[in-house]
């Protein structure tokens, strides 16, 4: 019975010891692939707003076309 109850105190103490540097990473990662994302549907939605609503927000067709110039990793 003890060779039996090994193999799950092994499985167990292997999970606990997840390298710790990559599970940042892939936090990080993710959160900077969602801010791209979310950066480049605002940019299609902000090139969609008609002109009297752009001089609502105090902006130009000028700063508009700039702003959607962009790719998406530039903030």
């Amino acid at each position: 019975m003890t060779a039996r109850a090994a193999p799950s105190a092994v499985s167990a103490s292997r999970f606990g010891r997840r390298p710790f540097p990559f599970i940042i990473l892939r936090r990080v990662l993710l959160r900077l692939l969602a801010r791209w994302y979310d950066r480049h549907l605002q940019r299609l939605d902000l090139a969609e707003i008609d002109e009297h609503l752009l001089r609502d927000l105090g902006l130009t067709s000028d700063d508009v076309r700039r702003e959607c110039a962009k790719s998406f990793w530039q903030a």
